[in-house]
């Protein structure tokens, strides 16, 4: 058990810094490009990151989870079976997305996007054994080659678009070239994470049992419905983004607005997502860590630890993100300017950033009722969120621009919380949380928005207003922040709506047992 956890917390810290850096770059990306050039890189972006998710996530998760039920003779058949299947699928999706990408291109309203299309296909060929390599090594409980190849794939990757891109824009090369150019790293990110696989497994394959035969279409079926289930809810953003990419700048250009102009807003549109990805590291590392005790629990005779570790996954996940909606909404337009140069469509990104709080509790709920072993209902309602999506898209972009893009993402995923959360109360018919704390919730929500709008006017206005556009921006973001935080969270430890105790279980969580032992020792003084 020692072992599974630590592997485990590694494998966790791993995904988290995985997302952190894809959040991260993309603001330097943004700024060496512009709008435009990160509209292009937007546009091409989900096609290959909803394969590689699936694949490196979801079905090496299934290769592992199939290896581990069943007998290690098995093990070697069950591999071949697997890479076989995914070898089939990435050839399918390469051809799809390399011979048809002048009709993928035409279809999203911009034919130049073809090149990118064509470079990020090859991406798509090394998703087979980076998958079946990472399931190997899972089903053994040998994380740490999975987790440092995860950062190993990511460093190069964004290493590779940085370093390229300041290259080719020094240069004067074209937006699109730019483009194909990040396309490119995420190849070479993949190269360099099955190299390191690789290099495990080398001497592993003469320890392997011989194989035996089996029954592929069984063991094709488990893999196939295990994958879908486990990285759907991480797929779901990203199937969001592949639905703008065909709607917003072709709806954006049929309302009126010039091409370049249309490509510019999407840009600017597309600032919301590290901005998201960011809210939500706490919510994923909370599914990550939290929700497995809740599948191990829920096993035993006594319910009670199960429900107590649901709650308090409901409890944090949503209390994060709720301060993080609110904060952003506060700060947004110094926020924008800080990293993205300009404070174009802050409404548009504030009402994007709400998106943080639905996708939390989406992340957290979906997870528990896959670990509960409840997967068909939350996967149609996936599906149906994305039909929602692209619904609204085309009701309101042509009535409020990209202001419409991001209310739809908002209706979308609150239908889906909706249903879970119904869906989830039939299953388990659990109270996540009392009165009391939504109260308290709100009430420390509230205190920080006003001390963070009343700290940013007097900043504005008064403190840093000789300064610089940007760089008053930059300063005001960089003092708003941790004085919101800072009243947020001590409101919350007197309150005391999340206990000493249940802290200590939540990663990272001592510091924040400790301020709350030393504010309520203070107030019985």
């Amino acid at each position: 058990m020692k072992s599974f956890m630590k592997g485990a917390v590694l494998l966790t810290l791993a995904s988290l810094l995985v997302k952190l850096l894809s959040a991260v770059y993309r603001v330097p990306f943004q700024n060496m490009v512009g709008d435009q050039g990160f509209y292009i890189y937007q546009q091409v972006y989900p096609f290959v990151g909803i394969f590689s998710i699936w694949t490196s996530y979801g079905f090496a998760v299934a290769v592992s989870k199939v290896m581990a039920d069943h007998e290690k003779d098995h093990h070697v058949a069950i591999l071949r079976t697997a890479f076989g299947c995914i070898s089939a699928i990435a050839v399918l999706f390469f051809v799809l997305l390399f011979f048809g990408a002048d009709l993928l291109a035409g279809w999203m309203g911009d034919g130049k996007l073809s090149g990118l299309l064509k470079v990020s296909a090859f991406a798509v060929l090394l998703m087979p054994p980076l998958a079946v390599l990472k399931g190997y090594f899972q089903s053994y409980n040998r994380m740490e080659p999975v987790a440092y190849s995860q950062v190993w794939e990511q460093a190069v990757r964004v290493m590779v678009i940085l370093v390229g891109t300041w290259l080719l824009v020094s240069s004067g090369a074209s937006l699109y070239a730019v483009g194909q150019m990040a396309m490119f790293g995420g190849v070479a990110g993949g190269i360099a994470g099955l190299l390191l696989l690789l290099w495990y497994f080398r001497n592993s394959f003469a320890s392997l049992p011989k194989s035996v035969t089996i029954k592929t279409w069984p063991i094709i079926k488990k893999i196939m419905v295990i994958s879908f289930g486990v990285s759907m809810s991480s797929l779901l953003l990203l199937l969001f983004q592949l639905v703008d990419s065909f709607t917003v700048f072709r709806l954006l250009t049929e309302s009126g607005i010039e091409r370049i102009a249309a490509m510019e807003q999407k840009g600017i549109y597309d600032r919301g997502q590290p901005l998201v990805q960011f809210g939500l590291l706490i919510a994923t590392s909370l599914a990550l860590a939290i929700v497995p005790l809740v599948a191990h629990m829920s096993k035993k005779q006594s319910g009670r630890s199960a429900g107590m570790y649901a709650q308090l996954a409901f409890r944090t996940s949503f209390l994060f993100a709720f301060a993080a909606a609110v904060g952003l909404t506060c700060v947004m337009p110094y926020v924008n300017e800080t990293l993205f140069q300009t404070r174009e469509e802050s409404f548009a990104l504030i009402v994007f950033s709400w998106q943080i709080v639905w996708m939390s509790l989406l992340l957290v709920m979906n997870a528990m009722l896959h670990g509960l072993g409840k997967s068909k209902v939350p996967a149609l309602l996936l599906t149906g969120g994305v039909l929602v999506k692209i619904a609204c898209n085309w009701l309101l972009l042509p009535l409020w621009g990209v202001t419409g893009a991001a209310v739809a993402g908002n209706v979308a995923l609150g239908f889906i919380v909706v249903g879970l959360f119904w869906y989830f109360k039939k299953v388990w018919p659990l109270r996540f949380a009392p009165l009391r704390y939504y109260g308290w919730l709100f009430a420390a929500a509230l205190a920080m928005a006003i001390a963070v709008f009343l700290w940013a006017l007097l900043s504005d206005w008064v403190l840093f207003d000789g300064l610089p556009s940007r760089l008053a921006a930059m300063f005001t973001t960089l003092t708003a922040v941790p004085l919101g935080a800072f009243v947020f969270l001590v409101i919350i430890a007197k309150s005391r709506i999340i206990t000493e105790k249940e802290w200590y279980i939540i990663p990272f969580g001592r510091k924040m047992a400790a301020l709350q032992l030393a504010i309520n020792s203070r107030r019985k003084r």
